[in-house]
């Protein structure tokens, strides 16, 4: 039997799994919004009512991506499905990958709501309104089967995101970084936009599986290249590659504490996740050269990963450098879509798991240090924390977790990125890697070191650095002298959740398969256009093993080991014989900081643009 033959297994039309998963948050969010000047003095109420919204789709979505461990699921909007292999409605395409990141946006949605609970002192009047129309966006662009609606939840997001990040519209800084965050992101958009039109005009069709259908099997043509460049270009400002990468950094200095979970823990990954889906679901085998691709993605990647390091090791204000540690990963992350191969997608995916728990822990330990001692400035705050004894913890295990230290699932995810590379004669994408990952684990550790147990001499203190980090202010007035259950207890879990999700029964094989799934576009297509269900899909390359090596557990283990050693020179450089004539490590990344992360959007435009000439030109000048 052909490996492609559909066997009929449709969604039944009861179950509107699917589209509940949107519907609710953003009905919620508007019985909120229309009831919010009743509500408001009983905040508690929107308060509980948002929490529980925000779990009841993570348990809708964990519903959904347990029924398609063995097969996708698509729902029509309407029962207006395909006919003759036309697409003429709008389509949620569900698997287990899209599924399950859906399902960790609406987690960390649950933790920054709790964490919220006793973080604000006066919560806006729209705020659970567009935590709530956030999720929602997150979700839609997860599930999406249409490119045209891709582009409308990025922009249903995105806009969400803009007013987040503006929350105290009181403040200059706030209204600053929510400028440059909506700007730039809008320039992506359009840039998005412009691709959909383009490969609109190419293939009459805005579906997903029709368009790589129509495209797949032809010479690539000079308008499909343009297409699948402008998509993705908008989706590499969402995802934060270098040199696409500057809103971030500015926007995670000034949104509140719960929004810097979202943004860090899962919005970043959602544009690569869209990458991913808009190559493999439609440019994939319409493009070929899967060596250019590999070799363009992979130059980005390693850029971003390094890059993101470097300033990460050098930055002092704590939201920053959580900031730039999240750009470097974003970086490792994309290594795993660039090599092409199912268990580097699986490995990304389990990556972007533990990535985005740990960070959204991170992020929460940073709200709780704010909350206690009001700075997130670090040589202000160091020995200050000493009496956070519970956070000190969290925040070191978080850090060892970053680092890549087993049994974390940030181990398991990297080790597979790293031997599908070393597999495919890349070795020295390991090395790459473990550089990266030492130094965003040492900043972090250093953190860890100098705030909560007072370690090694107070950095130095920079004074563009310090007048940053003297803008973010508490947004709680009462109750300093204790944290509230409702702040540590989400980070204590999301901790334990990176290491509970490496002991899942079959996980590798599972994670792999659906990796294969999501990367067979034929089966993709067949799956929406003819509403059927492929048992055995196709493999790009041979299955990989996925268990966990002596060689893994000591390259995990020598990774956090080197960050812990970096931080302990970062602590203690002073003391060191060779260093005691004022020189000071990181110095020399002072100014390129300045002249990249300049705050000025005219100069974020303008490597938009030099980013977007030279991506291009390496695809134009390669794909023919």
């Amino acid at each position: 039997m052909p490996s492609h033959l559909p066997v009929l297994n449709h969604l039944p039309v009861t179950d509107q799994l699917p589209a509940l998963a949107v519907v609710v948050p953003l009905l919620a969010a508007a019985v909120l919004s229309g009831l919010n000047r009743l509500l408001r003095p009983r905040r508690r109420v929107l308060d509980s009512a948002a929490i529980i919204t925000a779990v009841g789709v993570a348990a809708m979505l964990a519903v959904l991506m347990a029924r398609t461990l063995h097969g996708d699921q698509v729902y029509w909007f309407a029962g207006f499905r395909p006919s003759r292999g036309i697409a003429i409605g709008i389509d949620f395409a569900v698997g287990p990958i899209s599924a399950g990141l859906a399902c960790l946006a609406a987690l960390l949605v649950t933790a920054a709501m709790v964490f919220s609970w006793r973080y604000f002192e006066e919560i806006s009047p729209y705020f659970h309104a567009l935590m709530l129309t956030f999720l929602a966006g997150m979700v839609g662009f997860c599930l999406t089967g249409d490119i045209f609606d891709l582009f409308v939840w990025f922009e249903v997001m995105g806009v969400s995101a803009y007013a987040l990040t503006a929350y105290r519209p009181e403040e200059r800084g706030p209204i600053q970084g929510a400028l440059n965050f909506a700007i730039t992101n809008s320039v992506g958009a359009y840039l998005s936009l412009s691709g959909i039109a383009v490969i609109y005009g190419r293939t009459g069709a805005l579906n997903m599986a029709q368009i790589g259908r129509d495209i797949a099997g032809h010479r690539p043509d000079g308008l499909v290249v343009v297409a699948f460049l402008l998509i993705i270009t908008g989706l590499l400002i969402k995802s934060s590659i270098v040199p696409f990468h500057f809103w971030l950094a500015d926007a995670h200095a000034v949104a509140p504490t719960p929004v810097c979970v979202l943004f860090s823990g899962v919005m970043v990954e959602l544009g690569l996740y869209g990458i991913a889906r808009v190559y493999w679901s439609m440019f994939g085998n319409a493009l070929g050269h899967r060596d250019v691709i590999t070799h363009t993605f992979l130059a980005l990647s390693l850029l971003t990963a390094v890059v993101g390091a470097l300033f990460c090791f050098r930055e002092r204000h704590l939201k920053r450098l959580l900031a730039f540690s999240t750009i470097s990963h974003a970086g490792m992350f994309l290594v795993g879509f660039a090599l092409l191969t199912p268990l580097g997608l699986a490995g990304a995916a389990i990556y972007v798991a533990g990535h985005g728990l740990l960070k959204a822990a991170l992020f929460i330990c940073v709200g709780i240090i704010l909350h206690r001692l009001g700075s997130v400035n670090e040589p202000w705050l160091h020995g200050r924390g000493r009496r956070l004894r519970v956070t000190g913890v969290v925040f070191t295990l978080a850090a060892l977790g970053l680092a890549d230290l087993p049994p974390f699932a940030t181990f398991l995810g990297k080790g597979w990125i790293e031997d599908t590379g070393a597999a495919h004669g890349m070795t020295w994408i390991t090395v790459v890697l473990i550089i990266c990952s030492v130094l965003v684990g040492g900043a972090v550790l250093r953190v860890a070191g100098g705030v909560f147990y007072g370690l090694g001499d107070p950095p130095t203190e920079d004074p563009q650095m310090a007048r940053e980090a003297s803008e973010e202010t508490s947004e709680t007035e009462r109750g300093k002298r204790r944290t509230p259950l409702s702040m540590i207890v989400p980070a204590a879990l999301l901790v334990v959740a990176a290491v509970v999700i490496t002991l899942l029964p079959h996980l590798g094989p599972g994670v792999q398969g659906a990796a294969v799934r999501f990367q067979d576009q034929a089966a993709y297509n067949r799956t929406v256009l003819s509403g059927g269900h492929i048992a055995h899909p196709v493999a790009i390359s041979g299955p990989e093993s996925t268990g966990i090596t002596v060689a893994d557990v000591v390259t995990g283990t020598a990774s956090a080991a080197g960050g812990l050693v970096l931080a302990f020179l970062a602590l203690y450089w002073r003391r060191l014989p060779l260093l005691r004539r004022g020189f000071e490590p990181g110095t020399g990344l002072v100014q390129p900081i300045r002249r990249f992360q300049s705050g000025v959007i005219n100069d974020y435009v303008t490597w938009i643009v030099i980013g977007l000439a030279c991506v291009g030109g390496s695809l134009a000048l390669t794909i023919r």
